[in-house]
């Protein structure tokens, strides 16, 4: 009884090493993740870890993707002076300063295939149709994995809105053929606001509108 209650105290102390937030601060399900992740616009100004990052990256690959194409490609910024640089412009660049780093999330437009049916005919480049959903799904992830890991983050727009994503795929040197599709400042939250409650019965129609 004695090596149970032992072995158990040993699984618990590995799980709450494991979460890089204060125990009670880390959401029990993936359901509590998703029903407490909420947009975090302020920030201590406290740099995120590598390690994080990566965590919060892997989230975001392991989104799902139409064909398995894997379409996002990934701009990881965390020097301060580029973030002023790049994203200091502008009434809400608040968010950007403070933030510990700044994850663009972008996609790949353009894809490699063969003809249907034709398994030995050479590739050609075919414009990749959902890319939008698949790159918008990795955002989703990124946002989850950061309230999992304690940290705050907000998705702002970048497509289609042209006069956003030109500067910023210019001054990151992203290259053509790949979008900005968001930008996401990643950082330890300086406010703790309240998620809404976006529940609305009348949104949905069963069987049938």
């Amino acid at each position: 009884m004695k090596q149970i209650s032992l072995f158990v105290v040993l699984v618990a102390t590995l799980l709450i090493s494991g979460c890089n937030c204060k125990p009670q601060e880390c959401p029990a399900s993936a359901l509590d993740v998703i029903m407490s992740r909420t947009s975090i616009r302020n920030f201590t100004g406290d740099p995120v870890s590598k390690e994080q990052l990566e965590v919060l990256l892997k989230a975001g690959m392991a989104a799902p993707t139409a064909m398995n194409v894997q379409p996002w490609r990934f701009v990881v910024v965390t020097d301060k002076d580029k973030i002023a640089e790049v994203f200091g412009a502008g009434p809400r660049s608040g968010m950007f300063t403070t933030a510990g780093a700044v994850i663009v999330v972008c996609g790949q437009t353009t894809m490699m295939m063969r003809p249907f049916g034709q398994p030995d005919a050479p590739e050609t480049e075919v414009p990749n149709k959902f890319w939008f959903e698949d790159c918008s799904a990795a955002a989703e992830n990124i946002l989850l994995a950061a309230t999992a890991e304690g940290l705050g983050a907000v998705w702002t727009a970048g497509y289609p809105a042209e006069e956003r994503i030109a500067p910023i795929a210019a001054a990151l040197g992203i290259p053509a053929g790949v979008v900005p599709l968001c930008i996401i400042p990643v950082g330890i939250p300086a406010e703790n606001p309240t998620p809404k409650d976006k529940w609305k019965p009348e949104n949905i129609h069963w069987e049938q509108w």
